[in-house]
């Protein structure tokens, strides 16, 4: 984790004790982050849904990626970073390849290498096979799974405890195709995301996008707040990749300048490094909350190609959500003013954007964050959850669902380290009752003279 504690602390509200120091140093700013906060930092915009203003400030986000090890880290024991195979290289750090989805050539975050390379000889891994479906005896309890290799074969592992750590949509399409862990009947429901509402344009001078990680910053002052009572809140990320996202690679941006200007050569290039070189994007990530409406279910008809139902997926935003939108786009308007930025936010053609819609009489269009939450849910009663504090489903004992899909709120901030979070403190829970299980008994020695 890289991050600045007393920056966390005083701008983004994280209410981290005195004296927490992060396993890294934070990663640099970018310098589009640089250009913005010297326009923004300090300048207030308001927000028409929640009739208030707020502060502007670009403020560093945490990251679960290398950079550099903070030595006070752990009572000055510092951290060493670990390769792509599990050893230690404290060489591998983030050096801003710029190609962090899919793949870090420098191994800077996670990867599965990273977990297997600690592995055991006790551990096997059975690639190319799906879990079809998880076994459980007379009582109830977890026994294994049944599972179908990619050949054609059908097999099964036994095991005392059994862990479903497949993401939300799978983890819950495993469980309705198990038909288990469904007495509150919300196995699949409640899902929720990330929506992305995005906004693009072109500052005046070149700020150097495509450049490091996709973000580095952001403004943290819209998710906190009696505002959240009439708008769903909402965190502002400072996209340092340009429009990637929104209207995709720079090679639209050359052909669109072949096409109409009839651009080549020299003149291409200064043109292109004029367009895309002023480049840069908003992203509003919404928090969204748990609606039953919105889950996943198995599809009637279609099957993957191990004949099994596919997963049926419902969702859509709710008026809360939607008014959030509205207010994230209003407080677009008033930075990109500020900035002195060309505006070229535009959901079209429709095609391209199958979120959008209209709301007030405006038009928007969102992204999927691909932060899927909520389809096993946690809880304090099994009539209205799936899994309890530890995520162990209610009705099946050795049955574990972990991750996002146990969480029954998602904020406006990235799930993953919650996630990360949970799923070691299930992996405690597991471990202690494995060991308490199998401790010998004590032996109480028997009275002298008595029968053996």
């Amino acid at each position: 984790m890289a991050a600045d504690a007393a920056e966390q602390r005083a701008h983004a509200g994280l209410p981290l004790p005195d004296g927490y120091v992060f396993p890294m140093r934070p990663l640099p700013a970018s310098y589009l982050d640089r250009v913005l906060a010297a326009r923004l930092d300090g300048r207030r915009v308001k927000d028409p849904v929640a009739l208030s203003e707020a502060a502007l400030r670009v403020v560093g986000t945490p990251h679960a990626r290398n950079g550099i090890p903070d030595p006070a880290y752990d009572h000055g024991r510092g951290y060493v970073p670990r390769g792509a195979h599990g050893r230690p290289d404290p060489a591998n750090r983030c050096q801003g390849n710029a190609s962090c989805i899919p793949h870090c050539p420098s191994h800077a975050k996670y990867t599965p290498f990273k977990t297997q390379g600690r592995w055991s000889t006790s551990v096997s891994l059975r690639d190319r096979a799906v879990v079809s479906s998880v076994l459980v005896d007379g009582s109830g309890r977890a026994t294994g799974v049944e599972y179908r290799s990619y050949d054609g074969t059908v097999a099964t592992a036994r095991a005392d405890v059994v862990v479903l750590a497949a993401h939300a949509i799978e983890n819950a399409r495993l469980l309705l195709l198990s038909r288990l862990a469904d007495r509150s009947g919300q196995v699949g429901r409640n899902l929720m995301d990330h929506p992305v509402l995005l906004t693009w344009g072109r500052l005046p001078q070149a700020v150097g996008p495509y450049r490091g990680p996709g973000s580095t910053s952001g403004f943290e002052g819209f998710r906190t707040g009696p505002g959240r009572r009439l708008r769903a809140p909402f965190r502002i990320e400072i996209g340092n990749w340009g429009w990637v996202w929104a209207k995709g690679s720079v090679e639209g941006e050359v052909a669109q300048l072949i096409a109409e200007e009839g651009l080549f050569g020299a003149e291409l290039r200064r043109a292109v490094g004029d367009r895309v070189g002023r480049q840069f994007t908003l992203q509003f990530e919404m928090e969204q909350g748990a609606d039953p409406t919105n889950r996943v279910t198995l599809h009637p008809h279609a099957r993957d190609p191990l004949g099994l139902p596919r997963p049926l997926v419902t969702y859509d935003l709710a008026g809360h959500v939607k008014d959030g939108m509205a207010a994230a786009r209003a407080v677009s308007d008033q930075i990109f003013a500020l900035l002195g930025a060309d505006d070229h936010t535009d959901y079209a053609p429709t095609a391209a954007w199958p979120g959008r819609f209209t709301h007030d009489g405006r038009t928007y269009g969102y992204r999927g964050a691909g932060h899927a939450a909520g389809t096993h849910i946690m809880g304090d009663s099994p009539a209205t959850s799936v899994v309890d504090s530890w995520q162990r489903c209610w009705d099946h004992p050795g049955l574990y669902a972990v991750g996002c899909g146990s969480m029954p709120s998602v904020a406006t901030a990235n799930p993953t380290l919650t996630m990360a979070a949970l799923a070691l403190r299930s992996a405690e829970r597991i471990e202690a009752d494995l060991v308490a299980r199998d401790r010998p008994t004590p032996l109480t020695p028997s009275t002298p003279g008595a029968p053996a």
